[in-house]
């Protein structure tokens, strides 16, 4: 019979479970996260191949590849925890596996690889701006909507009933979207390989997703908190640094294209580990007072 560690607890035993690494020490962390990267990548990309096989079926397509953007987004949080300090890491943990299990804080940790900021700062202002869960819409604001990334997915997987902001009720219907006779083969071949896909793809191909490579990530990586006015410069300074170790280890697989440098260089967000992707509530009340406010700066021109 197995002999639990001191203080444990029955509801700690099962899923969802990222957060007790930050009970491990570092070498620890980067062994189970060099363990489960490849079990994510095989899930995401089994997920995308899915999709791809379903062309007469555009929403279930679109489901598929929408879970399969979540699977990526827990590839790109646990490589952004390998470069987080090391000696900020264990900190850091409860944060990034929150995101780890939240739908908002995945769809937008792979929409936010598209953007360009200047600056982490300025990063964090882009996702602020992404993560209320209402919006105004309309030339004087004159709509209450959902927050887009979570609408979009429920309205994906779901029949339910959708009520506006006047309580008129109405039944959304998954397939609605895609009635339209598109070429929905080519579309859905054309997004089963977005940028943050091929950005994971990459890292895998050059060796950073073994134990060994890790640990050259985290080495190399840690030499910069992000926490400000770090930009660009300097992931491009830390990843030609990070390139350099991983060839010297001889860590590069044969199939590794040199243009996939390209994703590294180009399509490789700015490291979001102290970025907050926490959902904002709004009240009504704030709506209908930014509503007043812009209704009264158009009718001043």
């Amino acid at each position: 019979m197995h002999e639990l560690p001191k203080g444990s607890d029955v509801k700690h035993i099962g899923m969802r479970r990222a957060r007790a690494l930050s009970n491990l020490s570092p070498k620890k962390q980067l062994d189970i996260i060099a363990e489960g990267l490849p079990i994510l990548m095989e899930s995401a990309g089994g997920l995308f191949d899915a999709a791809n096989e379903l062309s007469d079926h555009p929403r279930s397509a679109a489901v598929l590849r929408g879970q399969a953007l979540e699977e990526v987004a827990k590839i790109l949080i646990l490589v952004d925890l390998v470069r987080c300090p090391t000696s900020q890491r264990s900190s850091r943990v409860g944060a990034m596996t929150k995101w780890f299990y939240d739908h908002l804080a995945r769809l937008l940790y792979v929409e936010a690889q598209s953007w360009k900021p200047m600056h982490l700062r300025q990063l964090q202002e882009y996702v602020d701006g992404q993560r209320g869960l209402h919006y105004l819409e309309g030339e004087f604001g004159e709509y209450i909507i959902p927050n887009y990334e979570i609408y979009r997915r429920e309205s994906d997987l779901y029949a339910d009933v959708f009520e506006e902001e006047d309580g008129t009720l109405h039944w959304n219907d998954p397939q609605s979207t895609y009635h339209d006779p598109v070429d929905s083969n080519a579309l859905v071949v054309s997004l089963s390989n977005p940028a943050s896909w091929r950005v994971c793809k990459a890292l895998r191909d050059f060796g950073a997703f073994s134990r060994q490579g890790l640990e050259i990530v985290s080495t190399t990586w840690s030499k910069i908190d992000f926490k400000d006015v770090e930009s660009y410069a300097d992931t491009r300074t830390l990843t030609f640094e990070m390139m350099q170790g991983l060839e010297k280890a001889n860590l590069i697989a044969d199939e590794a294209k040199e243009g996939q440098l390209g994703a590294l260089y180009n399509a490789w967000q700015l490291p979001m580990y102290r970025v907050n992707f926490s959902a904002i509530k709004v009240s009504l009340q704030e709506l209908q007072d930014e509503r007043d406010r812009s209704l009264a700066y158009y009718q001043s021109y």
